[in-house]
């Protein structure tokens, strides 16, 4: 694989992570600390990306550099799931911990 065709496939996973979490690219730009236009040309494969910008991705979208590097895996939902929340700081994932809970006694309470 080519240098041009590897920064193509890096650029379509980071796209593709970002808009699962639904980010538009000016806010998920803002929160790893480069500009929109760089994001953009990122994404297309124009240019490729340093070390320390795919940290601050996979911190961002609480990914592993896996899922950015070598695309989806064969992981189910639930599997995925599990490989975010493994990726939380200890109080991120407490805040999820108490949102699920929530939604698991909602669910109960309607019968859903």
């Amino acid at each position: 694989m080519t240098k041009k065709e590897l920064d193509v496939l890096i650029g379509m996973n980071i796209k593709r992570e970002r808009e699962k979490v639904g980010l538009t690219q000016e806010r998920f730009s803002e929160m790893i600390g480069c500009g929109p236009k760089n994001l953009s040309a990122v994404e297309r494969g124009v240019v490729g990306i340093s070390l320390s910008t795919l940290r601050r991705i996979c911190r961002t979208l609480s990914i592993s550099s896996d899922q950015i590097l070598f695309g989806e895996t064969e992981k189910g939902d639930a599997q995925a799931l599990a490989s975010r929340l493994e990726n939380l700081s200890p109080r991120q994932l407490e805040l999820v911990s108490e949102a699920i809970y929530k939604l698991m006694e909602a669910f109960m309470l309607s019968g859903a």
